[in-house]
């Protein structure tokens, strides 16, 4: 990924550069002192590589493992120029605006997408379980399982759980932990971690019970995995919470992990609206001859109206009309009772692969999510986001209990972690987790990675009926 950087931004710089002075510009002045413009775009490359290498665009602890991968790209990328263009100013350069202004975005853009094939090539890799980090898990059975099988169904985290240890008390246990269907050898004890990993040629070592471990062998610990180039992890009991919110502040010489409260007001809310509306806009705009073909289409198949509103659930419990083209009969409300007996939704959902009541267009529409496309009236107006939590009804709202609640705090959306992530073959206990994970912990970032993975689920048409 080193190399690939480099080269990206050599490239881009230099074909800026000649874009811009021409293709015989290496010697030619530029700006106010007149210096080369080729050593113009050395200086903006090693300045560029520089701030990828100061914001750490390629620790192995952010690769492959959510957006921020991507946001220190954009922030170092940003970063660099905006200085840059803050030296022209003061000191009165006269540097080719126009120059940066090629370099930046087609840079920006080609790092981007660079670190977006590397990580489609390490997640199918690791999909066949190939490039893991060999994990040793140290904790109690209670607290260690629900990890190793979080691990264990996810390969494309990047861990491979080969072992664990356990507290003396429960080192009399026979035999390996069963998880998922495959066996997890205990190792030893709390004692015996370090010859473990020694043996075992583990990589990581992932603590989830840091209580029963101690003060002083926690720290022992970490001096001797610092001394045996192995990463320490330790688990913070904090169920899908990650990100910016977490924070590892010392108090009195002791490190506290700091939660954040979800940011759902203020300039984040602000901003997030304004992209909704702004997306929303260019969406209708430029999609306008699939919507008209859309309407046409149903119009022409089966009697009723073009368009179906139906009530659904929106943030802080209020409710509001939905918008979609119509891709059922006319009475399919009626008809809901009569196919109980099919329903294959989870939980409060109702939805039949082979629902009888689906036109012939409304077959196609929604196997490429056509039908959802009125929605982007429900973002103009306020209603909807585009990336949010699955809009529901109000019967399944009546049914919500316990953490379910907190998914009314945001604004549902056009996509969301739902989506991309299975849509109608995922469980109601999956598709409540990952609605919460992406209240806790939206951002921007998160919106724009959605967003795009929306793109590839509609093509790919995973789970759509």
């Amino acid at each position: 990924m080193l190399w690939t950087d480099t080269a990206v931004v050599i490239v881009v710089v230099f074909a800026a550069q000649m874009l811009r002075f021409g293709p015989q510009s290496f010697g030619e002045p530029v700006g106010r002192d007149h210096a080369p413009a080729g050593l113009v775009s050395l200086v903006v490359a090693v300045a560029w590589l520089s701030a990828l290498r100061i914001r750490q665009c390629v620790d192995r602890r952010i690769v492959a493992a959510g957006p921020t991968e991507y946001s220190r790209i954009v922030s170092a990328s940003f970063g660099v120029f905006g200085t840059i263009a803050i030296v022209d100013l003061l000191f009165k350069l006269e540097m080719a605006r126009s120059f940066l202004a090629i370099a930046l975005p087609a840079g920006t853009i080609g790092l981007l997408a660079s670190h977006w094939l590397w990580r489609a090539r390490l997640t199918r890799r690791r999909g066949r379980r190939l490039d893991l980090h060999r994990v040793i898990v140290i904790g109690g059975l209670a607290s260690a399982q629900p990890l190793i099988e979080h691990l264990d169904r996810n390969p494309e985290l990047g861990y491979d759980v080969i072992g664990l240890c356990v507290p003396p008390e429960q080192a009399g246990i026979v035999g390996p932990v069963a998880v998922n269907g495959r066996a997890v050898p205990i190792v030893g004890e709390f004692a015996d971690a370090r010859e473990a990993v020694s043996i075992s040629g583990a990589t990581t070592v992932a603590v989830t019970s840091a209580e029963a471990l101690g003060h002083s062998a926690m720290r022992e610990l970490s001096w001797d995995m610092e001394g045996m180039d192995v990463d320490m992890v330790v688990a913070p009991g904090v169920v899908d919470v990650a990100g910016p919110r977490m924070r590892v502040r010392p108090v009195a010489g002791l490190p506290l992990l700091h939660v954040d409260k979800p940011s759902y007001d203020g300039a984040n809310r602000i901003f997030k609206a304004t992209l909704d509306r702004v997306g929303a806009t260019l969406l209708l705009l430029t999609g306008l001859p699939v919507l008209v073909a859309c309407a046409i289409a149903i119009k022409l198949d089966s009697r009723g109206p073009i368009f179906y509103r139906a009530e659904r659930i929106g943030i802080n419990n209020t409710p509001f009309q939905m918008w979609k083209f119509r891709s059922m009969v006319v009475d399919a409300e009626n008809l809901k009772t009569s196919l109980t007996a099919l329903n294959e939704g989870a939980g409060a959902l109702f939805k039949i692969r082979e629902d009888p009541r689906v036109t012939r267009v409304g077959k196609f529409i929604r196997r490429y999510s056509l039908d959802e496309l009125p929605q982007l009236f429900n973002v103009l107006d306020g209603t909807m986001s585009m990336v949010g939590p699955r809009p529901p009804l109000a019967s399944e709202v009546e049914r919500y209990d316990g953490p379910v609640v907190r998914r009314m705090l945001v604004r549902p959306g056009m996509t969301g972690l739902w989506q991309i992530s299975g849509r109608s073959d995922l469980s109601w206990d999956e598709s409540v987790r990952l609605d919460l994970t992406y209240v806790e912990n939206w951002s921007i970032m998160s919106d724009a990675m959605i967003l795009w993975r929306t793109f590839r689920a509609v093509v790919g048409r995973s789970g759509a009926y």
